[in-house]
């Protein structure tokens, strides 16, 4: 009788340790803050009605003994994001902070997430700095930033940094870029050197394809251009014509996906190991850019005595 009456005492007893301790772990946002809560994040970050709020649970912060954690989640309908904050025990103070892992590299996490197997290089065949430029076709200031990349950055960088295009045609705007991207990356499945070609003219030429007066007349004179540097260069004519006429979007796709993963939204974007350079900035930016990865890997930096910067262009 007593050896069951002390068993069910101790069920009973942790049952209720239980539910305290999932009661401390998490616990419904009272009314009233969630409220206030909606308030101030509403306000701060000017956020429109018609966006949904959506006001998490609380649960103590392990990092913060004086204060819980709570996830606001702001819903667009089309898009989602999460902010966690910190609210204060008392309840009369919210803060958002972010925490570093200072363990972590977060440029080489990048650069981990950018698949550059097979892609045409420029520059040092294999080298410690290396610059991926995501790249449209169409767009001006990616002809801009071309521009200064070849062959100004290449002469002074080109013996010490590996330089490499990935894919990112905005569509939306530029009805012609994935064409680009395609019949280059026809090019490129055969020659590198191909590739460089056709991007140094259609940067350095878009007239050429915007003066046509029908996109299917800009496709053809694209694909025109394309050709002409397959003969340059002796490419299998045959096997380049069958690409070029395919125009499988298939690698250009899974490059803007890659972008969107790593949060490129406009072109150019670089990533100087990791580094990201955005717009079509200065010379002197990215000279910096390219000199401070130079040192991180223990290379030489190339003496710019004499050189001049180059006017902003975003």
């Amino acid at each position: 009788m007593l050896r069951r009456y002390l068993v069910n005492l101790i069920r009973r007893s942790f049952l209720v340790l239980l539910v305290v301790c999932l009661g401390c772990a998490a616990q419904t946002t009272p009314p009233d803050i969630a409220r206030k809560i909606e308030r101030q994040v509403r306000s701060y970050y000017k956020i429109p009605p018609e966006v949904h709020l959506l006001i998490g649970n609380l649960s103590p912060s392990s990092d913060w003994p004086n204060y819980d954690s709570l996830v606001v989640t702001i819903d667009s309908g089309e898009k989602k994001q999460d902010l966690t904050f910190l609210i204060s025990k008392d309840r009369n103070s919210m803060v958002r902070m972010t925490k570093f892992d200072l363990n972590k590299d977060p440029f080489a996490e990048v650069m981990s997430k950018i698949d550059v197997k097979g892609r045409p290089t420029r520059g040092a065949m294999t080298s410690k700095v290396v610059v991926v430029n995501f790249d449209d076709l169409e767009c001006p200031f990616c002809s801009r930033m071309h521009e200064t990349l070849f062959p100004e950055i290449l002469k002074e960088y080109g013996d010490r940094v590996t330089f490499i295009y990935k894919d990112y045609p905005l569509v939306e705007i530029h009805p012609w870029a994935i064409h680009a991207a395609v019949d280059a990356n026809c090019l490129a499945a055969q020659n590198g050197d191909a590739f460089w070609d056709f991007a140094d003219y259609i940067h350095g030429n878009p007239h050429e394809i915007n003066n046509e007066k029908t996109s299917g007349a800009r496709f053809e004179a694209l694909d025109r251009l394309a050709m002409l540097q397959g003969q340059k260069h002796n490419l299998d004519t045959p096997k380049l014509q069958s690409c070029v006429k395919a125009q499988d979007e298939t690698a250009v796709k899974a490059s803007m996906k890659e972008g969107d993963a790593i949060g490129v939204g406009a072109t150019p974007t670089l990533f100087i190991n990791g580094e990201r350079i955005d717009g079509a900035v200065p010379t002197s930016e990215l000279r910096a850019a390219l000199d401070r990865a130079l040192r991180d890997a223990g290379l030489p930096v190339p003496d710019h005595v004499g050189t001049a910067a180059a006017p902003a262009s975003k």
